[in-house]
């Protein structure tokens, strides 16, 4: 059994795997001023709660868009399993040709959704990860990682717009019973989400115009689940893509990993 570790801006999802199949999730909050001993105590106790044995982890690997982060969780990673960290990082087999223009900029979420998503589909492909951005990742029918789009995530933007008005509230996001909407809430909701789920089918058909052909389309992320029904587009959402993209890699560089 490996630890797969999904670090976001909002939240840490912890996969315990074995023989490519999650057999428990679990979620910590992100905290940028956590110490290693600290982000100890949450692991143990989340890996309790999952009635998980810490002794039995063979190994951990670790994806992250918070770079500041990866020391103290490498650290409490150690202190819980006894296992070293593997970052998904320069260095790291992909199997990923990047087109890109500086492929050290690319964030580890991105390029693990996009192996993840060429074990599903054959390429083209357009990956959408709904999270606290909301990015779509293209790779193009020669299995070409090219980069993609980012933009506002969907909570981010409805927090916003409470926060630079005066009278619209903070609200949910579920979503709405039809687009035109008599009330304020419903009408918030039907901007943001039926919105998000306008702006995914324009993007996606505006990408394809640039590839010159359609592409299969698979989302992610935990708004995904409440905003791909809403697409016009046939999408395929995985709620679990990244875990599943970081067992890959396990197993593409496990020969280079040794257990602390």
């Amino acid at each position: 059994m490996i630890l797969a570790i999904d670090v976001g801006n909002t939240n840490i999802v912890l996969g315990c795997m074995e023989d490519g199949k999650i057999v428990g999730v679990t979620r910590m909050e992100t905290d940028r001023r956590k110490t290693a001993h600290e982000y100890a105590i949450s692991l143990r106790s989340a890996l309790n709660f999952g009635d998980i044995d810490p002794g039995n982890m063979e190994g951990c690997i670790l994806s992250s868009v918070v770079p500041p982060l990866n020391a103290a969780l490498s650290a409490a990673v150690r202190m819980v399993t006894g296992c070293d960290v593997l970052l998904v990082g320069p260095g790291i087999k992909t199997g990923l040709n990047l087109g890109v223009d500086d492929p050290a900029q690319i964030g580890a979420d991105l390029v693990v959704g996009a192996v993840a998503a060429m074990s599903m589909a054959e390429p083209p492909l357009i990956i959408v990860d709904m999270g606290t951005a909301t990015t779509m990742t293209v790779v193009d029918e020669n299995g070409r990682f090219r980069g993609g789009c980012i933009a506002p995530g969907v909570g981010i933007s409805v927090a916003a717009l409470a926060n630079g008005t005066s009278q619209l509230p903070h609200i949910s996001l579920e979503p709405p019973k039809q687009v035109i909407c008599g009330d304020t809430v419903e009408a918030m909701r039907s901007g943001a989400v039926v919105g998000a789920a306008c702006m995914m089918d324009g993007m996606i058909e505006r990408i394809e115009e640039e590839l010159g052909r359609p592409a299969a389309v698979i989302a992610t992320g935990g708004l995904g689940g409440k905003i791909v029904p809403l697409c016009k587009r046939e999408i395929r959402y995985e709620k679990n893509l990244l875990l599943n993209g970081l067992w890959i890699l396990w197993e593409k560089n496990q020969k280079r990993y040794r257990k602390a």
